[in-house]
């Protein structure tokens, strides 16, 4: 038994020791895009995003509260109904009130999470009076980005490789050309597909939201400091549906009033689609 006893306390050290050295990696994990041996969420960068998390933290006690409880239910039965302190079983095979209880309890628990639930669900389903609308229109295997009010598009592909590695890029991740918008801005986002079905997803700003064909989905957000934010098609869309990254470029006012300058001549909207330089990397 002393053997037993020491083997788990060795384990438990180990695994204490596994914990805390991957937290010292948390640090690391404290950027807009995935990290390796990332633990938790990317950084919150939008109101959605600290909804998102604050419920994820509730959900996380009361898993933890529920599992701790069945633990001590577990270890209490079998140190109290053992065959050595009960040789005789007891034959009670109904109790109208550890039934009622077992049946409410989990109700009262299910709608103390689902009020938090909805609450996000409404908050995030649509920009309520927007400061601007863009459309993001999925295609095999790229996005297609269109600002209305600005009368421009233009087409975002991933960056090869050899491109990436070129201009000190992130692989698999970087474009051609980013999504850009201001920061403090909320901004609605009409989501659509060419083709087959896709998915808008930007961790960092708690969007998730799929281009079904034939239809517009909506989504917002509304970023809180500047910086770049990567994200990628999610949905399993075909041959080469993980070579479809989103990244959006959050820009002060002043900022992004430039580049709006210099885009309203590169990216013009003409009765011919612009043609994206990246095109042959994917095609």
């Amino acid at each position: 038994m002393a053997r037993i006893f020491a083997q788990a306390a060795t384990g438990a050290r180990t695994l204490m020791t596994s914990f805390l050295g991957l937290l010292l990696f948390a640090p690391a994990a404290m950027a807009a895009e995935p990290q390796p041996w990332q633990l938790g969420f990317q950084p919150a960068a939008t109101p959605v995003k600290h909804q998102i998390e604050s419920f994820h933290d509730m959900l996380l006690v009361i898993i933890f509260a529920i599992a701790l409880f069945v633990l001590a239910l577990l270890v209490y039965v079998c140190v109290r109904f053992r065959a050595s302190k009960n040789p005789t079983a007891s034959k009670t095979s109904h109790n109208t009130v550890i039934e009622i209880i077992w049946t409410a309890v989990p109700v009262l628990i299910l709608v103390l999470i689902a009020i938090p639930s909805f609450r996000i669900l409404y908050y995030q389903d649509k920009a309520v009076d927007p400061d601007m609308t863009i459309k993001a229109e999925a295609r095999q295997w790229y996005w297609n980005y269109s600002y209305p009010d600005a009368e421009i598009a233009f087409d975002s592909y991933m960056l090869s490789e050899e491109d990436a590695a070129a201009q000190g890029k992130k692989r698999l991740l970087d474009v051609d050309n980013a999504l850009v918008v201001p920061v403090g801005k909320k901004v609605q986002v009409l989501v659509t597909t060419g083709d087959v079905m896709h998915s808008f997803f930007i961790p960092s700003a708690g969007v998730q939201v799929y281009g079904t064909p034939g239809r517009i989905n909506e989504t917002w957000f509304e970023f809180e400091e500047a910086g770049t934010y990567y994200g990628q098609c999610n949905q399993i869309c075909g041959l080469n549906h993980s070579y479809m990254p989103i990244v959006v470029e959050a820009k002060s006012e002043a900022d992004y009033a430039a580049w709006l300058e210099e885009a309203k001549q590169k990216f013009a909207m003409t009765d011919a689609a612009p043609v994206s330089v990246a095109r042959a990397v994917t095609e």
